[in-house]
């Protein structure tokens, strides 16, 4: 059974989806992909979601707050990575990149041992299901742009102002 709750942050309101083994999606409410995130997470477990609690629920809640206050620098709550192995691959690189610090996506690539899938590379970040504690959002165009954040350009420069500044 994959369960779901709201959680308030201060960029908004997400939504986090935990199944046994650990947080499965954590997406801002408000974004365009949420309701396809949550669809395809229905069918990959082939269950329906229900809203309920988890275990994991209150200390994704607890890290985040810590985040928000500057006082975590990294996550450690069990997850649930569903993707492709390439997908999986590209996401658990997000976490190598230093708080405060961006790459780029050819950096990315780079780091995956395939520089020429830059393309590639900014895809399975963009089906990234688990926002801030896999942070995409460290992640930014070769020119130094901020692009491609589900989330929004605004949050994601705010979550990288809140990097910076502490």
């Amino acid at each position: 059974m994959i369960v779901t709750t709201h959680i308030e942050t201060d960029l908004g309101t997400m939504i986090a989806a935990a199944s046994d083994k650990g947080i499965c999606m954590l997406n801002f409410a408000d974004c365009k992909h949420s309701a396809l995130k949550l669809r395809k997470l229905s069918e990959t477990f082939k269950t329906p979601l229900e809203q309920g609690s988890s275990p994991y629920f209150d200390t994704l809640r607890t890290q985040l707050q810590q985040y928000f206050k500057g006082e975590r620098k990294c996550f450690d709550i069990p997850l649930d990575l569903i993707g492709t192995e390439f997908q999986k691959q590209v996401w658990n690189i997000l976490p190598e990149i230093p708080y405060g610090k961006t790459i780029s996506y050819a950096e990315q690539a780079a780091l995956l041992g395939k520089p020429a899938a830059v393309r590639a590379v900014a895809s399975a970040n963009g089906k990234n299901k688990i926002g801030i504690i896999l942070p995409c959002h460290r992640v930014i165009g070769a020119n130094g742009a901020l692009t491609g954040y589900d989330g929004g350009i605004e949050r994601k420069k705010k979550l990288l102002e809140l990097e910076s500044a502490i």
